[in-house]
Order: C-alpha cells, then sequence, then structure tokens
C-alpha cells in the first residue's frame, strides 16, 4: 500500500485530501508543519509528499529543501498553494518540488497525480 503525507496546517484541507486518498487506497499520514513532516520522514519513508506552502514553524519550501538534503530513499513531493504567480512555482522547483497545484484542488486530479507520481493504477 502506498503512504502518503499530507502536509498542511489547515485541518480541514487534510481531511479532505485524507478522505479522497483513503477511498482510493493509500495510507495518509498528516503534519501540521514542515518540522513535524520532517520527523515523520526520517522515521519511515513515503511514497509522496503533499505540501502546502504556508504553515507556521516551518514552510513548505524550507521542509523541501530539508527533506531533500536528507540521506533517505526520496520520493515525489507535490507543493499545493493559493498562490499562483510564476515566482512562487519556480521556488516550489528550487526547492526540490516535483509538481505544482493551486488550491482548491479538484478530487479527480488530485488522484490522478498521486496515481502518477506513486506508479500506481489511476483510480
Amino acid at each position: 500500500m502506498k503512504r502518503i503525507l499530507i502536509v498542511d496546517d489547515a485541518a480541514t484541507v487534510r481531511l479532505f485530501n485524507r478522505q479522497i486518498l483513503e477511498q482510493a487506497g493509500y495510507r495518509v499520514d498528516e503534519a501540521i508543519n514542515g518540522i513535524e513532516a520532517l520527523e515523520k520522514c526520517l522515521q519511515a519513508p513515503y511514497d509522496l509528499y503533499l505540501v502546502d506552502v504556508n504553515m507556521p514553524l516551518q514552510d513548505g519550501f524550507s521542509f523541501l529543501r530539508q527533506l531533500r538534503a536528507q540521506p533517505i530513499a526520496q520520493a515525489p513531493a507535490v507543493m499545493i498553494s493559493t498562490e499562483a504567480a510564476d515566482h512562487d512555482r519556480q521556488q516550489a522547483w528550487e526547492a526540490g518540488a516535483n509538481y505544482y497545484l493551486t488550491k482548491p484542488i479538484r478530487p479527480d486530479a488530485l488522484l490522478r497525480l498521486a496515481s502518477l507520481l506513486t506508479g500506481g493504477n489511476i483510480q
């Protein structure tokens, strides 16, 4: 079973994404900021990261830079934000994101992307 970590400080966003992904058969964990997410990543590997940009304590860009610097197996990361400007996308790529989505996310798009990036079947 593929494991996905949702990193977002908004409980409603985490719940929405979790329900969509779990119904499709993914195992989902959550973190409320980059610090908590990095701790979880170092304990056990994930197959995909869904990362919000704006979070307290540590934002998504900083989390991805730290994650990519770790000597662990790396998985794809999708940066998710309300910010749609080109410089936000560029900053995400530089931090180590593999894909960039703007909120709100459509469930079908989320499932297609999760399937593509985890090597699973399209749900």
